[in-house]
């Protein structure tokens, strides 16, 4: 698939089809096999600090989640259902006011039922990071209850 065609499908599976992602306005700049990265450009209503004009931390975290995760796709021979099992994000320092944010992530390792993920979120250079992620999904969550239902059915 080429380039272009590639960006143009996650741009569609992990940006324009998931509601919180639309919003934010994520946008699908790479992805290859292990590799995804996004952009996420500064707006004024994702601000969390208005007097310094800092993003939020939430949407950061959407976004190294939603890279974490289209990393992963990438890795996959067909399309599954998978969810993030556990996401832990280290604020370096704060992402500068007017800036687009730029998260690029890695599934460095898949298993049957677990994928390994590591990611940055930087202004254009990773080696200067605003935050560094690591991430791990569980595969096959289609059908699979976590839980009992808190109601019978009649």
């Amino acid at each position: 698939m080429e380039k272009d065609a590639r960006i143009a499908l996650f741009q569609q599976w992990f940006s324009d089809n998931i509601p919180h992602n639309k919003a934010l306005g994520l946008r699908v700049i790479g992805a290859s096999r292990g590799f995804a990265s996004m952009q996420l450009d500064w707006r004024e209503e994702l601000v969390g600090n208005p007097e310094t004009g800092v993003l939020a931390g939430g949407p950061l975290t959407a976004m190294l989640d939603g890279c974490c995760g289209m990393s992963v796709a990438t890795m996959l021979k067909a399309p599954e259902p998978f969810a993030t099992l556990d996401l832990r994000i280290d604020y370096v320092r704060p992402a500068e006011p007017g800036k687009p944010v730029i998260a690029e992530a890695e599934c460095y390792r898949i298993t049957r039922s677990v994928a390994f993920t590591r990611a940055f979120a930087h202004h254009g250079d990773a080696k200067d990071p605003i935050a560094a992620a690591a991430g791990t999904f569980m595969l096959g969550t289609k059908g699979k209850a976590t839980r009992p239902a808190l109601v019978d059915k009649p």
